[in-house]
Parts: structure tokens; sequence; C-alpha cells
């Protein structure tokens, strides 16, 4: 989930408005690292039964009534729900809808949608954070491919993730490989660090930016990576609900995310589906 479009709409400031707090910069420890692992774990275990179990017919309320259930089964709460006013334990996005769809039992699945799914769990004092794109039934060849390219850049971005690397590695592997295949990232909203909160410093770009500074990473430090990809424009707009991001041309747009652990000599994927 993120929130954070205010930072890259408004001018970076060097300190932070009274009276908000912030953490600044966490370095987790061991202990904490491993409290992580169980949260993460937790919502990677929800979006591989999700991913599963979709299918035309279903409705958004019914993908997150499952969410809910499988997070408190498994001894967390949902990190969204209540969340700055959000009223669900997934955002479920649909096609043009870009980020934070809020689920719906009006809202029916179809075959060839592209959903986004997103979820996190607050286990023990701390936050796991992951987003899947999925194909519903048969999708169209333009569909498959954004879908596809989006989670090849999330992989780029990680992949980038070391301690004595810099916030920028990521961003730039992730617009370098969004741009070769055509499609555009969006702006508005940005990865972020994860863990205590949900959405911690540092905000982690997925385009080249002097925006912010261009944090080195070090072991410890643990970061939702999330790039977005829009099949047309980069541009957004905000629904009357007052959350539900949609792109300005209609165009389909693709979500991926994981929840990473900065280690000396490279990185873990703390929301691997591939490990439930």
């Amino acid at each position: 989930m993120n929130i954070l479009s205010n930072l890259i709409s408004e001018p970076v400031k060097t300190k932070p408005a009274a009276p908000r707090q912030r953490r600044g910069i966490e370095i987790k420890s061991p202990r904490e690292i491993e409290i992580m692992r169980q949260s993460a774990k937790i919502v990677a275990t929800v979006l591989k039964e999700i991913s599963e179990l979709v299918e035309p017919g279903m409705t958004t309320a019914d993908l997150d009534a499952h969410a809910e259930k499988r997070i408190r089964e498994m001894g967390a709460t949902p990190s969204f729900k209540g969340y700055h006013g959000f009223p669900a334990s997934i955002c479920s996005s649909i096609n043009n809808e870009v980020v934070h769809g809020i689920p719906s039992p009006k809202k029916v699945i179809r075959s060839g949608d592209v959903l986004k799914v997103d979820t996190g769990a607050y286990y023990q004092g701390f936050h796991g954070d992951s987003c899947i794109t999925i194909a519903v039934g048969n999708v169209t060849p333009e569909a498959a491919r954004l879908i596809k390219i989006a989670e090849e850049a999330l992989y780029k971005g990680i992949e980038q993730v070391k301690a004595g690397a810099h916030l920028a590695d990521i961003a730039g592997a992730i617009e370098d490989h969004v741009k070769i295949n055509k499609f555009s990232v969006v702006e508005q909203f940005t990865g972020h660090g994860v863990g205590r909160n949900l959405h911690e410093e540092p905000a982690v770009f997925n385009y080249r930016t002097r925006e912010i500074p261009n944090v080195k990473l070090r072991a410890g430090m643990t970061l939702a990576i999330e790039p977005i990809l829009n099949a047309g424009s980069k541009n957004t707009r905000i629904l009357a609900d007052r959350w539900t991001a949609v792109t300005v041309d209609n165009a389909l747009s693709a979500q991926f995310e994981h929840t990473v652990l900065v280690k000396e000599d490279g990185y873990e994927i703390l929301t691997d589906r591939s490990l439930v």
C-alpha cells in the first residue's frame, strides 16, 4: 500500500513541519527481522491463496473477506483496515484503477480483468506489505505483456539491493526496464520503508529524481519496493471515494510489490510467495 504521493507533489523540506513526527530510517535488529519474516510470510500466504482462488464471478469484497479471515487466523491484524480511514483489508484495483481500490460486493471480477491485490499484515509490532497483479481468465496480449513487464521491473529493482548501493540504483533499474518496453512509470506513488510503521522513510522511487536524498542502503533496512506501470499516460486522478486512483486515459495499469531486507551482500525477499 502506498499513500505517499504528497512526497512528490510538494517540495521536499529539510525539516518536516511540526507537529508531524518522523522516526527516520530504521535499521532492524536480528530479532526484529525475524518478526518481520513472520509478518511478511502471512502476507505472502494470503496473496498466494488469493491468486489461486480468484475466478470470474467473485467480487472484490469476497477477496477482502478471505484476506481478513486468514490474516487474523495466522495471529496478525490487517495493516490496511482503518489506516487513515481505509475501510478494508486489501486494496483491489481493476484494469484502469491504479492503486487503493476499495473492495465492494458490487465490484464483480470478470474474465479479462487485470486485478491488483495489495495487502499487509501487522504481527507482533511489525508490518509486511506486498502486491500482486493477477490476469483473470483470458486477458489481452497487451494486458499480459503489461503484467509481465511490471513483475520484471520489480525484480530489476530488487536485484540492485545490497548494503552500499543507493536508492537511485533501484529507481534507475526499474525506469530503464519500463521505458525500453514502452510503458510508463507512475510517478504519483512510490515505495517506502516498512517495519514498525506501514510507511516509513525512505521513499523508494521508481524513476530517477533529485527530489529526495539519494540514500545509501545499509544492512537491516527493510523496503517495500513497488513499481506501478501504465500502458498509456503516467498520470492518474483520484475518484470521489478519495482513495481509488485511476489512469487519466483509461489505460490499463499493473503493480507488483515485495517487502525486501537489505543485507551486506545482497537482499532477502521477505514476502516471497514461492516459499509458502
